[in-house]
């Protein structure tokens, strides 16, 4: 997924509840949404610069063979530079390019009684 494409801020923003709450009605629903999400997408970046940086790993476990490699810095930059998964996927779910569905209640929790 390219997270530079999602035009989320790189900082924190205020925001106002209840339009979070506005699309289930509950305000807590809604965070526990965005905060499933956000640990989605921070697991995701996290494979996706363990992969890259897998690229340039050495077999050797020598301290003395530790070098700098400037292509390792500029991928550890760009990941730095992204904003945060919270902040992603807020505004994923702000957009409503978020999935989500609850356990069914109403009906079939009464007939448990």
């Amino acid at each position: 997924m390219d997270y530079k494409k999602i035009n989320a801020p790189t900082n924190t923003v205020t925001r106002d509840v209840m339009t979070l709450a506005d699309e289930t009605g509950n305000i807590y629903e809604s965070v526990a949404i965005i905060a499933k999400r956000a640990n989605q997408i921070s697991s995701e970046m996290k494979r996706e610069l363990n992969q890259k940086l897998q690229e340039f790993a050495t077999s050797s476990d020598s301290l003395e063979e530790v070098f700098e490699n400037s292509e390792q810095i500029e991928i550890s930059r760009y990941y730095e530079k992204l904003p945060k998964a919270t902040l992603l996927a807020t505004e994923e779910f702000l957009d409503h390019r978020v999935y989500y569905r609850t356990p069914q209640q109403g009906a079939d929790a009464e007939e448990d009684i």
